[in-house]
């Protein structure tokens, strides 16, 4: 079988741009929301959509690849970029490299994207890294480079990209072309389409030895970004995470094939459920502030822990609801101080409660209103 670099019409992606037009137009449209909604925040809540949004992203596309990050060391990384204060903690090299990158893509997004820039993010990506020999360059190895799973005896190979020797010549090409499809390229495409090809092509070429799928999110994001002439803020690697068989079953079925409709489609979609996501994030958390400006001062310690840890689980909530035993635990109380501070809770209006007995749970009672100000302006 023959990959798709491997056919004599690499790398001329084809595909039916009337199936993309209405997700096109979409991504536009809610581009404007998210516009206008992040233009009419204050100062202190534009930087908290902007870390909260970052920290999840540096997270999630490190947790696609099987990289598990702590998320308060990203947190604090990021803040620090930002000259923001931080608490006195220790940061490990693979949260401080991938908060980095992130930084670099939210403020170099409008810059042009080179051999050095993809360089810079891979040495931040395999921060702290030692189990790879070319680290800032493309790889170099002899051997196929391959995608696989299974027993090691007898391996599934899902993809088999272009040998090391022909690195630079596959790469200058996508850096070409990714110039020539920009806003102001010669060949410019639609955001969707060109950042999902942009993927898509980055990844088949898989330039380097690990580091492939992050960066070709970050690239894809950088599209977006230029599309609409900021920081897109999209949880991209938020949405593809929950689905990650979905993204990875995706990529497999177009690596065989440059008729690319159905991949397209598939990622088009991706990214308008990210920016719906995304969205729904800045809701949350302008409700957050809303919440503790309601609830400021009527707290005691404990409530405060508890309001607190729950808010931190974000737009998914604290799993299942807060039963009393959680309360117990997580302000180190007892179960009737827990049963008297719940109780209060309830009636000042800061939890809802469901079930009874036993099965009694509790939930933020956090109402969710985006401000109306010009937030369904057009780009």
């Amino acid at each position: 079988m023959k990959w798709n670099w491997q056919q004599p019409d690499w790398p001329d992606f084809r595909w039916n741009g009337a199936a993309l037009a209405a997700l096109e137009a979409r991504f536009l449209q809610q581009s404007g929301v998210m516009i206008g909604v992040v233009k009419h925040l204050g100062e202190k809540d534009r930087t908290s959509v902007v870390l909260d949004v970052m920290t999840d992203e540096a997270i999630k596309t490190s947790q696609i690849e099987g990289e598990l990050l702590n998320r308060d060391s990203v947190q604090v990384s990021l803040r620090r970029e930002f000259g923001l204060e931080t608490e006195k903690r220790r940061v490990l090299p693979a949260e401080r490299g991938i908060a980095e990158m992130m930084i670099d893509l939210y403020r170099g997004f409008a810059d042009p994207l080179t051999e050095d820039v993809l360089s810079h993010w891979h040495r931040l990506v395999l921060s702290g890294r030692s189990d790879v020999e070319a680290v800032g360059r493309y790889r170099e190895h002899e051997d196929a480079m391959q995608v696989v799973s299974g027993v090691l005896h007898k391996p599934t190979v899902h993809f088999e990209a272009p040998p090391s020797s022909a690195m630079a010549d596959e790469m200058a090409r996508f850096l070409e072309w990714f110039a020539a499809s920009g806003p102001a390229g010669t060949a410019p495409l639609p955001a969707l389409t060109r950042s999902g090809l942009a993927h898509l092509y980055f990844v088949s070429v898989h330039p380097f030895e690990d580091g492939n799928g992050r960066i070709g999110r970050a690239i894809s994001e950088k599209a977006l970004s230029q599309a609409i002439g900021q920081p897109s803020l999209i949880a991209l690697s938020q949405t593809i995470q929950r689905r990650r068989s979905a993204y990875y079953d995706a990529l497999e079925a177009a690596n065989k094939v440059n008729e690319v409709t159905d991949w397209l489609v598939y990622f088009a979609e991706t990214v308008l459920e990210a920016q719906a996501h995304s969205l729904a994030l800045i809701d949350f958390l302008l409700a957050k502030t809303r919440f503790h400006d309601k609830f400021r001062g009527r707290l005691n310690a404990r409530q405060e822990k508890v309001i607190v840890r729950m808010l931190r689980e974000g737009l998914d909530g604290f799993k299942g609801g807060l039963s009393a035993a959680n309360y117990v635990t997580i302000a180190d109380t007892s179960r009737a101080t827990a049963t008297r501070d719940l109780q209060e809770l309830v009636a000042m209006g800061a939890l809802g409660q469901t079930g009874t007995l036993k099965s009694t749970r509790y939930h933020l009672l956090i109402d969710a209103e985006r401000p109306s100000s010009n937030i369904a302006a057009p780009i």
